[in-house]
């Protein structure tokens, strides 16, 4: 039997607020649409700096070998291309080991969490024992490449960067933002969504958050994103709801 959802749209409201003000035009119309709060609710698990790729020494440009480690998932995506897909969407990071290590550019591929595909470049750290997070949640990783030889082993894993569901552009429409059972508001680090054309060096399309602590499998995050008519009314678009398309 098929389903069928739909929010309750509750349209204008009625104001006297012109006649109370003595303006000729009374603004019947009112105040609507009126929007909703998305309410986003994850328990991420730990952020590891091996589970995308173990410690390895590049001698040179090209792929970096991945694996599937802890809270990441191999499966196939097409007949011929392995998918790593993270326990929820969040970004990327590349880890430099002891010694001297070179800066390298890091190309990440891979596909968001509605399936858009993605690419972002992370430039490796210059400093030995070094981790370098990426700015976009990725839900899917299919391939990273490097620039050149490393000199150093380097890894690649997840961070605690985690990723909005959904577009939230200033930090004003974030209602309200808990973590780990914690009745006061979390002081985590957010990061508004980029709304400029995107490529593999602009940040992510919706938006991510950082918690105050570092994610383990047991801590949850809810947040509350009050969504604006861009996102939820009748004229709302998709690049107001989920972002910018993804390059």
């Amino acid at each position: 039997m098929p389903q069928f959802d739909d929010d309750l749209f509750l349209g204008t409201a009625v104001t006297e607020m012109g006649m109370s003000l003595g303006d000729p035009s009374p603004m019947s119309a009112g105040v609507g649409p009126l929007g909703r709060i998305y309410v986003w609710d994850t328990v991420p698990a730990a952020a590891v700096i091996n589970n995308l790729a173990t410690a390895q020494t590049p001698a040179g440009a090209g792929a970096i070998t991945l694996t599937a480690g802890t809270s990441v998932t191999l499966f196939r995506v097409t007949n011929f291309q392995n998918g790593y897909r993270l326990d929820v969407p969040r970004a990327v990071s590349v880890s430099t080991g002891s010694g001297t290590p070179t800066s390298r550019i890091f190309t990440v591929v891979g596909f968001d969490i509605y399936g858009q595909a993605m690419t972002e470049t992370i430039t490796s750290s210059a400093v030995a024992s070094t981790t370098v997070n990426g700015k976009k949640a990725f839900s899917v990783i299919t391939g990273v490449t490097v620039s050149g030889g490393t000199v150093v082993a380097i890894t690649v894993g997840t961070s605690d960067v985690i990723g909005i569901p959904v577009r939230v552009s200033n930090a004003g429409y974030v209602g309200s933002v808990k973590w780990d059972n914690t009745l006061a508001e979390d002081t985590g680090t957010f990061v508004a969504a980029d709304s400029t054309t995107a490529t593999a060096a602009t940040g992510d399309v919706r938006g991510t958050y950082d918690p105050s602590s570092a994610c383990d499998g047991t801590k949850r995050l809810v947040m509350g994103v009050l969504l604006s008519a861009i996102a939820v009314g009748p004229n709302a678009t998709r690049a107001g709801a989920l972002g910018v398309t993804q390059a």
